[in-house]
């Protein structure tokens, strides 16, 4: 059946730069993604503002919440009013000031948690690890979120552990480096998670997925962010 050109999707509001290897992910998949929908030449109609990742390392780095929050406010109403008619955020961390960001927004706002809350229960799983950036892994907005809206307990690993994740993130991963070893320790990671009684493992950072995938554990359920939010933002701009 021939379809009436031009069709009309609804615009996907990408938040993205936080890093450059993520949203370019996010872009990638959202477009094949769409393209096994609709098949043909189509793909998506995205809408991108790129912050700067050293203004962002910055705020992580001295945990600086309210200057992020005021910043990405700036950057989701640009957005919005370039013609997104939804909005995702391609960052775990960055959600933490989210409610700053989108208070000022009438298009809706897709929570990266929500598809991978619901991804986990889907599975049956009750209890779950939690990996990402240090603030990530350590402050509590995480484990109440996921606690809050999708009932689930979330885990973290060692105050160690984490510092050494964190470097892998942020020196290697977001350069898009990737090492045997970083790999082999974010593996064994997860293997002392599991022993500590987790049931799977969030990749709570949308660059893990390029270091590891769930064929390296093949008994440890493995919930990726990334995929999980783009499934969600398609769906909502098909719809």
């Amino acid at each position: 059946m021939t379809k009436h050109r031009p069709i009309s999707l609804r615009a996907i509001g990408i938040l993205g730069g936080m890093s450059d290897q993520a949203t370019a992910e996010y872009y990638r998949l959202i477009n094949h993604a769409v393209n096994q929908r609709l098949g043909g030449w189509d793909i998506a109609e995205t809408v991108i503002v790129g912050v700067n990742f050293g203004n962002i390392q910055h705020f992580i780095a001295n945990q600086l919440w309210p200057q992020a929050g005021a910043y990405l406010s700036a950057k989701a109403q640009a957005a919005e009013r370039a013609g997104a008619d939804l909005l995702i955020c391609a960052s775990n961390t960055l959600h933490c000031v989210a409610n700053k960001f989108t208070e000022n927004l009438e298009i809706p706002f897709l929570h990266i948690a929500d598809p991978t809350g619901e991804a986990i229960r889907r599975a049956g799983l009750k209890k779950v690890a939690l990996l990402g950036t240090r603030p990530t892994m350590s402050m509590p907005y995480w484990p109440d979120y996921y606690w809050n809206k999708h009932n689930l307990q979330v885990s973290a690993p060692s105050e160690v552990d984490q510092h050494r994740l964190n470097q892998i993130i942020f020196d290697e991963l977001v350069r898009g480096v990737i090492r045997p070893e970083s790999k082999a320790f974010y593996l064994e990671v997860c293997n002392c998670l599991h022993r500590q009684g987790a049931e799977g493992v969030i990749f709570g950072c949308t660059e893990i997925f390029l270091l590891m995938s769930q064929p390296d554990m093949p008994d440890f359920p493995m919930f990726n962010t990334t995929t999980l939010h783009v499934e969600a933002a398609v769906e909502a701009a098909l719809k």
